[in-house]
């Protein structure tokens, strides 16, 4: 077993995309602090929280960052965001 735990923080939404967008924000956000991973977000429905979607599309890129665009986002991978690819 690791010594690393992970924080499981509720936050309603309307519906999946509302719950993707907001988990996008709420990652980027995140950034500034060291021990956050976005990459790593999903979302779930409250019943079907086994069912997750992931939020970021998360691919290495050179230099060993990660792509921060959304999931199935249409282009190129980018560590910043795009209009393209916020939707």
């Amino acid at each position: 077993m690791t010594q690393r735990y992970v924080i499981h923080l509720p936050v309603a939404a309307a519906d999946l995309p509302a719950a993707q967008r907001l988990a996008r924000v709420i990652g980027r956000w995140l950034l500034v602090l060291p021990q956050t991973d976005p990459g790593e977000t999903t979302v779930s429905a409250e019943d079907h929280q086994n069912v997750r979607h992931r939020v970021f599309c998360d691919l290495l890129m050179p230099g060993g960052r990660r792509c921060l665009l959304r999931a199935d986002h249409d282009g190129p991978c980018s560590r910043r965001f795009t209009r393209r690819g916020c939707h």
